[in-house]
């Protein structure tokens, strides 16, 4: 059994917690937060007797867990999961791992120097049995373009709005609409399409100067796509891959439950059932490649990360979008 700490307590880490006990590899072990009243109200909704910590050096020393869940702020978490690896401790973080690709060299070094540890960004979509239907299905057929959406009105936005400064709309903390949804969308072309050959990125601006919303455009030697995020407007439209006359239909790049493939002859459904928790196959793989020792596994999912980082940190720092830890 793999013992838990997490660092964050909002919906998101219960809901990863959820799925992590759910696949029998795991149990909750320890909690930090800055408040420690905040991290025992967290605890308390578990049955099982949990470390509480609001000191980050005392909860990395701890020998309480062996690995830890990271969901703070998207500025944290780069420099959260150095020191969770110099302390000897595996790493699942969620997206984005860092605000800035040049943020993998210092875990390059941490990790050579600690090679036992594991490393995991958190991007569930792409565990997800129908991710891997997609890319199956583009692998058999010849992809012509593809146009990828993903705009949800944050329940942050009003705040916002309101004169307040909510973590994902400030360039402190490395928010904004392509950190924060753009991600999925950009791992999402580059797990079923390969690197792009050119990426560009065309925001609309916020005055606390991360985008609201934006367009990304990827350039591959036979096709386009596009790939539509925001944080500042509500949208329901599919995303689409298309193959000339033929279009596969998909409701939602992030956490897909419908693939319609529709050629002149009909439709046809292509999605088989999701989890109830879709952080479940995440977590089972996140379990299993660390109690099998499986280094090639999490090595082929770390570089695939350092590609989608690559690609949004060179679009976000050609549009103008820049954080202050940004080091080129």
């Amino acid at each position: 059994m793999l013992r838990l700490g997490i660092i964050g307590t909002n919906w998101i880490t219960k809901q990863f917690i959820d799925a992590a006990q759910g696949t029998g590899r795991f149990e909750l072990t320890a909690v930090y937060s800055r408040r420690l009243a905040k991290a025992q109200e967290f605890a308390a909704q578990y049955e099982q007797e949990v470390g509480l910590f609001d000191d980050l050096h005392a909860f990395f020393s701890s020998p309480d867990f062996d690995v830890v869940y990271i969901a703070s702020p998207n500025s944290l978490h780069a420099q959260q999961t150095l020191a969770a690896v110099n302390a000897g401790k595996h790493v699942i973080v969620e997206k984005p791992m860092v605000a800035n690709v040049a943020d993998f060299d210092a875990l390059d070094a941490a990790m050579a120097a600690h090679p036992d540890v594991f490393v995991f960004e958190a991007a569930r979509h792409i565990y997800e049995d129908n991710f891997h239907r997609v890319r199956q299905f583009v692998d058999s057929h010849e992809v012509t373009g593809a146009t990828l959406v993903y705009m949800k009105y944050s329940s942050r936005y009003d705040a916002y709005l309101a004169g307040k400064e909510p973590n994902v709309f400030t360039t402190k903390f490395a928010g904004g609409a392509m950190m924060d949804l753009g991600v999925y969308l950009v791992y999402a072309a580059i797990g079923w399409f390969g690197v792009p050959t050119h990426a560009t990125y065309l925001p609309t601006m916020l005055q606390s100067g991360v985008d609201g919303t934006g367009v990304m455009h990827l350039s591959y030697p036979d096709f386009d796509v596009n790939m539509i995020c925001g944080k500042t407007t509500q949208s329901y439209l599919p995303s689409e891959i298309y193959f000339g006359k033929d279009t596969l239909r998909l409701d939602a790049p992030e956490s897909i439950t419908q693939m319609d493939f529709t050629t002149p002859e009909g439709t046809a459904q292509l999605a088989g059932p999701q989890e109830d928790n879709p952080m479940a196959p995440e977590a089972a793989f996140f379990g299993d490649t660390i109690t099998s020792g499986d280094h090639a596994a999490a090595a082929r999912q770390l570089q695939l990360a350092r590609q989608v980082h690559q690609v949004m940190t060179d679009m976000r720092l050609a549009a103008g979008v820049k954080f202050p830890g940004d080091k080129q």
